[in-house]
């Protein structure tokens, strides 16, 4: 068994296989157990489901605290804060993406669930890559920190505007190159059915898969911001896989809450604009003050107090809003998807 102890991206194969079991033994738990049978999850159970991967992420912090000491402990907790503040961004594309579709809440965990098996392949990839290259040219961490803050200037100044899915290149090209059916069939990614044009029997991709799709691009366009967000953080592997995983996990299930108000989140943009303006300067001003890194605990103090700010501003500013909304959202017209996307 001495191959377990052998060094793999920084630190011992076990810590990996751990991990990596850990996770499938969840999927496995939450699709197999929790969900096997199609159904929409309420808000009690998503909360619930929510603080469970939220408790989960944060003992594994702590397991890193002991194995690997309390620097590496706290680099965990602000990758694991930032990466799920980030992916809450994120949030608002998927909504919009069920909404373009029309998929039925009982049809949405399924697609999150499986998503995630592509989120931690491609996550692997890119982090793999990206620790490649900083191991090889340490420099490359200046241009990660100059685009988060260009990122961040950015994002504070820029309009709000809706996720556009249709004019989405790959959605066309999917539609073009592909046969897709018009309607759902139920929590089927794929159907065989007969082709209008031959007469013969072929498989057909359904709306449910490409929903899939574009839930998966979307979640690597934000991985650009997230993953240099972290780098900047540590360049530790394990601690960036990790923390992204971790954070991902917990943020599906709470998307089933979240969606639902994210529109209270008014000053959430701006909060994480500055929070990646802020990770991005450190690095620039930890050389110019002859440090060599701002302390892990001083970064995850001032990342938590910002987006902290920026949620619980946005909470109390739209209350009157939201007491007055309350009265409509028990009439039958209510439509919180189409209320969603404006």
């Amino acid at each position: 068994m001495d191959f377990l102890f052998y060094g793999f991206l920084g630190q011992p194969l076990w810590m990996w296989l751990g991990f990596i079991t850990l996770v499938i033994v969840l999927l496995v738990f939450d699709l197999g157990v929790l969900h096997k049978d199609t159904r929409e999850i309420e808000m009690k159970e998503s909360l619930l489901l929510s603080g469970f991967y939220i408790t989960l992420g944060l003992l594994f912090g702590g397991f890193v605290w002991y194995q690997l000491g309390p620097q590496s402990g706290m680099e965990y907790l602000t990758g694991f804060v930032v990466e799920k503040s980030l992916a809450m961004d994120n949030i608002f594309v998927i909504a919009m993406i069920f909404s373009y579709f029309a998929i039925p809440r009982q049809y949405q965990h399924r697609v999150l669930l499986y998503g995630i098996l592509g989120v931690i392949i491609l996550r692997g990839i890119m982090i793999a890559a990206g620790a490649a290259i900083v191991e090889n040219f340490e420099w490359v961490l200046y241009l990660f920190a100059a685009f988060l803050v260009f990122t961040g200037v950015k994002m504070l100044f820029a309009s709000d505007h809706g996720y556009d899915v249709a004019n989405n290149p790959v959605l066309k090209f999917m539609r073009k190159r592909f046969r897709v059916t018009d309607q759902l069939h139920g929590h089927n990614f794929v159907v065989k059915q007969e082709d209008p044009k031959t007469g013969k029997l072929k498989t057909f991709a359904t709306p449910l898969l490409l929903a899939l799709v574009l839930v998966e691009i979307a979640d690597v366009i934000f991985a650009v911001d997230s993953i240099p967000a972290i780098f900047a953080i540590t360049t530790d592997p394990y601690i960036v896989y990790t923390s992204n995983i971790f954070a991902i996990l917990g943020l599906r299930a709470l998307y089933f809450a979240l969606s639902a108000m994210i529109h209270r989140f008014v000053y959430l943009k701006y909060a994480l604009s500055i929070v990646l303006i802020f990770i991005g300067s450190k690095v620039f001003l930890a050389d110019m003050l002859g440090l060599a890194k701002i302390p892990p605990a001083v970064s995850l103090s001032i990342t938590l107090g910002i987006l902290l700010t920026g949620i619980f501003a946005s909470l109390w500013v739209t209350r009157k809003e939201e007491r007055e909304a309350a009265p409509a959202a028990d009439s039958p017209e209510a439509n919180p998807a189409e209320n969603f996307g404006r």
